[in-house]
């Protein structure tokens, strides 16, 4: 898939990859770094703590390994919180190392320059094993699809499809509720995407849609909770 890749600076001064087959970009234009720390993070990671506190260890379930990013962000949070993650996540089409070596996420903050070899790590974990890259996270990468994937009991789901304009096969009924199926009681559902269809169909599965406000560019995104 690497061929079909190249790598674009967002405008936060952070990469993302452009899809020259979907015609697609993995993060936003306005900034790939931005995005993740405030859909995943604030909006994912941190709101759910905030409701289950010391509620530990917290199992994430990630549609869309991509770029690392997100993961990579995670194991920062979980080091720095000293708070033990368990990551799962799926990606039918790797990167390259070609193309991954070079991706700058870890020049955006300096304070934590010193997870840098991390990054590396995370794309250099064997495929379809699981186990400790760092002291407080544990992770587990397949190289499949959402349809095929077993799923595992999580408390937040990272949804980072492409949009469902490009890849609707992943925001299908029958996708989100199997993912809504694995979420634990209290669990959060968390992704970039405002559509009207989603919210409908998260509803529709007995979850509770809320739509806080979006990363840059955005004006919303969509949480969900299941109760």
């Amino acid at each position: 898939m690497s061929e079909k890749v190249k790598i674009i600076t967002t405008e936060d001064g952070s990469h993302s990859l452009y899809h020259e087959g979907l015609k697609e970009t993995y993060h936003s234009f306005h900034g790939a770094y931005r995005e993740s720390l405030h859909v995943f993070m604030l909006y994912g990671l941190d709101t759910w703590l905030a409701e289950n506190p010391q509620k530990y260890p917290i199992r994430i379930f990630e549609v869309g390994f991509g770029t690392g990013l997100n993961a990579w962000l995670t194991l920062v949070w979980a080091e720095q919180n000293q708070i033990p993650v368990l990551y799962h996540s799926i990606e039918p089409f790797p990167l390259s190392e070609e193309i991954y070596s070079q991706l700058n996420y870890i020049d955006q903050n300096d304070g934590i320059w010193h997870y840098h070899k991390y990054f590396e790590a995370l794309h250099k974990f064997p495929w379809n094993e699981g186990g400790p890259v760092s002291e407080y996270f544990n992770f587990k990468k397949d190289q499949t699809t959402l349809q095929d994937t077993q799923l595992y009991p999580s408390d937040v789901v990272f949804f980072d499809a492409f949009a469902p304009s490009k890849q609707p096969e992943l925001w299908e009924f029958s996708q989100l509720e199997k993912v809504s199926k694995s979420m634990k009681s209290g669990g959060l559902f968390t992704t970039y995407s405002a559509s009207g269809q989603l919210k409908r169909d998260l509803k529709a599965l007995g979850l509770e849609v809320v739509n806080p406000p979006g990363p840059p560019g955005k004006k919303e995104m969509t949480q969900a909770w299941k109760k």
